[in-house]
This record gives C-alpha cells, structure tokens and sequence, in this order.
C-alpha cells in the first residue's frame, strides 16, 4: 500500500482527493497539508511514500515544497496537482525533483495509476498535456523576450545519435523497457544508455533528462 500526503490550500480539493482516494485499495491517505513546508513536515513525520502536491499555494508553494522534500527526503516521491497556466512552475518543479504531474480535474483511476507509476520509479508526463503546457510556455516566452524556446546547450554534442534517440524517448516519460522495445535494443543497452546521458549533460537523474528533452526540443509533439 502506497502511503501518500495530499498538499492543497483548498480545503475541499485536498479533503475531497483524500476521501476518493483513500477508497482505493492500493493507497492510503496519511495526511493532509495546506502548503509545502507543512507537506514536508507531515512526510517527514509519517513517513510518506509520495506527495500529491498542488503546484501554487500560499506561503511555501508546490515548486520550494517539492525541494524541501527531496532535498531532506530523497525517498519520497513527489507528484504535482497542475493546470495549463502553471506551465513555468511546473518546469521548476521538474528541475526540483518532482517525477511528473497531472491536471486537477484528471479522472480518479488516472490519478491513482500515476502514483503507482510515480512509486515504483516512472515518470508522468503525459504527452497530450505536455504538449499544451509547452505551447503555453512558448508563448508566454515570446510574449516576455520575442524568442522561442532555448536553444540546447553545447554540450548536447557530446551524445551519440544513438543516446540522442534515447533522450527523445524519455522526453515522452518512456520506461526503460518501453524503449528498448521501441528502438530493438534490450533494457540493459537503454540502462547504459540513460547512465551516459545523465553524465554527459551534468544532470541528475531521468527525470531532469526528461525535462532537458521537452525543454529543448529533442522531444517532440506533433501539433
């Protein structure tokens, strides 16, 4: 049974969640919080697996929560609770550590398969919605500066054409079987791959390799 935390400053998003989601045999709801700071207190104390963390909330919100949680608390897995506008703070939350996130308003069974995908490792980071919230963080950048999204850094030279391809995949929140599946290769060859990437661009892990192929356009959505 996964053991999740649920941060929201709106009392009846954060109890109504807790309430369906504590009908689920496969999870339970160990606590609530109004803010980030309060999220990672309650995680520390009751010894969560997982934060349902809403991304804006007063005080500390979902983007310095998720920090304090995996910065003090590695093994805790945090989840962010989004909309379309959030699209800046949602990279931001990303680059802290947080392994994916949702739309609020997402069905109760696609919730609960993102927390165990979340738990046993994956990313979410669904294709659909990346592909708006990239639209909305275009445009919200051209509006700011005129210039599209960024261009990679140089040392994207370092990969080969192989990794490159292996980036592109994790950019769509592919597990290493389902790319060793889609490029015929076997997991062990993708495992080596993803260790590679993540020393060659000085990342931390997948997940910020994920980010680095959304970011810079390495993954791709088709409009």
């Amino acid at each position: 049974m996964i053991k999740i935390i649920i941060a929201d400053d709106q009392d009846l998003m954060r109890d109504g969640l807790a309430t369906i989601l504590n009908l689920r045999p496969e999870i339970n709801v160990i606590g609530t919080a109004k803010d980030g700071n309060e999220a990672f207190e309650k995680a520390k104390e009751l010894m969560a697996d997982l934060v349902l963390m809403d991304i804006r909330m007063p005080n500390t919100n979902g983007v310095q929560g998720t920090k304090l949680i995996r910065k003090h608390l590695p093994n805790v897995q945090v989840l962010m609770l989004t909309t379309f506008k959030d699209s800046e703070l949602i990279f931001e939350a990303l680059d802290e550590g947080a392994s994916g996130y949702l739309l609020k308003d997402m069905a109760t069974d696609t919730i609960v398969q993102a927390i165990m995908t979340v738990h046993s490792g994956g990313m979410v980071l669904p294709p659909d919605l990346t592909k708006q919230v990239l639209k909305e963080l275009k445009r919200t950048k051209e509006l700011e500066s005129s210039k599209s999204m960024d261009e990679p850094p140089i040392n994207i030279n370092e990969l080969t054409t192989r990794e490159i391809e292996v980036l592109k995949q994790l950019g769509y929140g592919l597990s290493n079987k389902e790319i060793a599946h889609k490029l015929f290769i076997t997991e062990g060859t993708v495992k080596n791959h993803v260790s590679n990437i993540i020393n060659k661009l000085q990342l931390r892990d997948r997940t910020q390799a994920a980010i680095y192929a959304v970011r810079y356009g390495i993954t791709t959505f088709e409009t």
